[in-house]
C-alpha cells in the first residue's frame, strides 16, 4: 500500500462484472469542469474502447470506490511504447484517501509491465487538485493548447499535456 492511503484500500485489475459499479462512479464525478467529453451514457462502462484489461479499480473493504484506464494514443505500431490515461475517477465520497494516488501507480506499472516506456495525459489547467497529483507522481508538462475546450457556460479552459517517463 502507498503512503497516504486508508486502511483497506486495495487496487486491483477490473473485471467485466464491475461495470455497473464503474459507470455508477463515472456518473457521480462527472461535471463540464472536469472533462470535455459529454456527460457519461447510462452504460455500457466497458466498450471497444475500454476494456478489462486496461481498467485498474480501487476498493475499500471490498467496494469499488474508483478506477482508472489507459490506452494507447493511436493504433500505431510506432506508438505501441506509449500509454496514454484516458480517465480517473474516485467516488466523491472516498476523495482524500489515498485512491486516486493509488490507481495512478498501479496504471504505470500496469504500462512498465507492458512494456510502456511512455505514459502521457491531458488534464484541465483549471483541475489544480489532478495536476498536483500528476506531478508528484514525476509528471510533466509538455505542452499546454490554449482555449483547447469551452465548457460550463462559454468558459473557455487550457488543455495541459503531461507525460512520465517509465525508464526511470
Amino acid at each position: 500500500m502507498h503512503a497516504g492511503t486508508a486502511a483497506g484500500l486495495t487496487v486491483r485489475r477490473a473485471r467485466s462484472e464491475d461495470g455497473d459499479a464503474l459507470l455508477a462512479i463515472d456518473r457521480a464525478t462527472w461535471s463540464p469542469l472536469s472533462s470535455p467529453a459529454g456527460e457519461p451514457s447510462l452504460g455500457p462502462f466497458f466498450n471497444a474502447g475500454t476494456t478489462p484489461q486496461n481498467v485498474v479499480v480501487a476498493e475499500l473493504d471490498g467496494r469499488p470506490v474508483g478506477w482508472a484506464k489507459m490506452n494507447h494514443p493511436t493504433e500505431l505500431p510506432a506508438s505501441g511504447h506509449v500509454w496514454h490515461v484516458t480517465g480517473l475517477a474516485v467516488d466523491p465520497e472516498f476523495e482524500g484517501r489515498g485512491a486516486g494516488r493509488a490507481l495512478m501507480h498501479a496504471l504505470i506499472e500496469l504500462a512498465r509491465e507492458r512494456g510502456g516506456r511512455r505514459m502521457t495525459l491531458r488534464v484541465f489547467a483549471t483541475n489544480e487538485r489532478a495536476r498536483r497529483l500528476y506531478e508528484r507522481l514525476g509528471f510533466e508538462v509538455e505542452g499546454v493548447l490554449r482555449g483547447e475546450f469551452m465548457v460550463g457556460r462559454g468558459e473557455y479552459v487550457d488543455d495541459v499535456f503531461m507525460a512520465i517517463d517509465l525508464t526511470r
